[in-house]
């Protein structure tokens, strides 16, 4: 990937912006003006999640910032309450409306029912997976995925008439999840990260400082060219908006191969402990 213009491909053929703009804990006029002023510095690829509460804020930083509606990726969520047939569809149509928008460009399920909380915890995914697959057919949404699925969660998914194009999961160096990302990778399932960068700990590990020093770039740079560098599509939130250019700037360098070689093998650092089997939502 060279440029914010650059796209990976999904296994339907649809193209999604190599970087994108999270925008979790960001609600109100802190949205709005946070993603407009993303999509001023060049961002076309906003993700958002009805859980996040600020699809509203999101929708219309769209229509303040005069990018035509077929320039901009977005992504939006089902969230835990509404999975099941019915009330999946009911939620996509609810977001739809919040962010003023005739269709969605990506719609994931937000977190798997597990079987840590729901006997029939395939069921559900499944029923959940299945309105999806409809709504994708009838046109409202280019591309459907998952969001937080282990491999056990997407072992009955990959078996359907439709596989998810799309698996979003925390991912940063110090916690890779290398087992699911190798199981979407097979399926042909484009992993997205979210928490790109981590937390504080990453921040502060020595080995990433040092590459930082010596490429002359931040942390932050240097996390988010380590996911492109792996085929892995980063999420980096910010509001401040030196921060939100900073992250745009990864396009120019490229980390040696030892370098990533390194980063892969320095161990756990920074993980938000947020387990889909275990988070209780």
């Amino acid at each position: 990937m060279n440029s914010m213009k650059d796209c990976f491909v999904l296994s339907n053929g649809v193209r999604i912006p190599c970087l994108g703009f999270g925008t979790w804990r960001a609600d109100g006029e802190e949205a709005y003006e946070s993603a407009l002023t993303a999509f001023k510095k060049g961002y076309r690829h906003i993700d958002t999640a009805a859980y996040y509460g600020n699809e509203k804020e999101i929708g219309e930083a769209v229509r303040a910032s005069g990018i035509a509606r077929e320039e901009v990726f977005i992504t939006s969520k089902v969230w835990c309450s509404d999975r099941g047939y019915q009330s999946t569809k009911e939620a996509f149509y609810r977001s739809l409306s919040a962010l003023g928008l005739d269709y969605l460009d990506l719609y994931l399920i937000h977190w798997p029912a597990s079987p840590s909380r729901f006997d029939d915890w395939e069921e559900i995914n499944l029923a959940t997976w299945r309105a999806m697959t409809e709504l994708y057919e009838e046109g409202v949404i280019r591309a459907i995925g998952v969001s937080n699925f282990l491999v056990h969660h997407l072992k009955a998914l990959v078996k359907e008439r439709i596989v998810p194009m799309v698996n979003q999961i925390e991912y940063h160096p110090g916690y890779l999840q290398e087992e699911t990302v190798a199981f979407c990778r097979q399926h042909g399932v484009l992993v997205e990260a979210w928490s790109p960068l981590g937390r504080t700990r990453v921040f502060e590990n020595p080995l990433l400082c040092e590459m930082a020093s010596r490429y002359g770039r931040s942390v932050a740079q240097i996390c988010l060219r380590f996911c492109l560098q792996n085929g892995i599509l980063p999420l980096p939130k910010s509001v401040t908006p030196a921060r939100i250019e900073e992250n745009m700037r990864v396009f120019d360098f490229a980390l040696l191969e030892a370098d990533m070689q390194a980063i892969a093998d320095m161990g756990l650092s920074g993980e938000s402990g947020r387990h889909p089997d275990t988070v209780d939502f």
